[in-house]
């Protein structure tokens, strides 16, 4: 973190896993067409605004290494004040707790929580799908943190269909090591072909991650974080790395697991949810 703290209320900006992503195709734009279930976990970064009457869109602390006019989160802030003719402004303070490059959705979940509350506190009355549309043009994997639920994803990501999943808590590992999303689309080895499923297949036939073998063999910690966390359950990549998680029925098995974990391992150990903590600022 770097700069200081706004007064006011923390807005939550949870974490994603992917339960399984299958690479279908590639468009002749060059992106990759996918299928995946988004769930949230009670897991990530915080946020807060204080309202600017001067129309400056502003960062006062965030993660370092990030300069402003790259975050995000300013960027999906400007790209609403532009869109909507906002007059006022917002001084934005980011509390990161996920790790970047993790495939989490650190960036997007942050962006998609300053469209949902600058939204409100502007007052631009923006719906969902408005919002959501907004969203598509930062990044695939904001959409779905506006969409607020669970999702079967399809397209590049974006194309949301809500799902019913069972309780369950995750033990999530963070590597430390870094992951290229863009070597790793790259790939020569990179499946692109995966039989496209419907949504009840998710709960009855085997899936994985397209993108998993590719990462193993390029990032030595992520193997190693599949290989200790596999031991207890079926471990899995999240989105193109480099966290690792593997879910289990209860809090206590999952923090039974966590307690065992190998020293110095980073993560974490969350609750999955079926909403979105801010779903209830917009309107459908």
């Amino acid at each position: 973190m770097t700069g200081g703290v706004l007064p006011g209320p923390d807005y939550p900006a949870p974490a994603k896993l992917n339960l399984f992503l299958h690479i279908t195709g590639r468009r002749a734009d060059g992106y990759h067409e996918l299928q995946s279930v988004f769930r949230f976990v009670d897991h990530g970064d915080r946020l807060r605004f204080a309202i600017r009457d001067d129309g400056v869109v502003r960062r006062v602390a965030g993660p370092e290494g990030v300069p402003e006019d790259a975050d995000l989160t300013i960027r999906a802030a400007r790209l609403l004040q532009r869109e909507t003719g906002a007059r006022s402004g917002a001084d934005i303070a980011i509390e990161k707790r996920l790790p970047m490059g993790g495939g989490l959705g650190g960036g997007s979940t942050d962006a998609a929580t300053a469209l949902l509350v600058l939204n409100r506190l502007w007052g631009t009355g923006l719906r969902r799908a408005e919002l959501q549309a907004l969203a598509l043009r930062l990044g695939a994997d904001v959409p779905v943190f506006v969409f607020g639920r669970s999702a079967f994803a399809e397209g590049v990501g974006e194309i949301l269909a809500p799902i019913e999943l069972p309780p369950a808590w995750y033990v999530v590992v963070a590597p430390a090591a870094h992951v290229s999303t863009a070597e790793v689309f790259r790939h020569p080895e990179l499946t692109r072909n995966s039989d496209r499923i419907r949504m009840p297949a998710f709960f009855s036939e085997p899936t994985r991650n397209d993108l998993q073998p590719v990462v193993s063999a390029l990032v030595p910690e992520v193997r190693q974080a599949l290989g200790w966390l596999g031991s207890f359950g079926p471990a899995r990549m999240t989105g193109s790395g480099s966290c690792v998680f593997c879910g289990f029925p209860g809090e206590r098995e999952a923090r039974e697991v966590w307690s065992r974990r190998p020293a110095g391992t980073q993560g974490f150990v969350a609750a999955g949810l079926d909403r979105h903590p801010l779903a209830d600022l917009v309107d459908d």
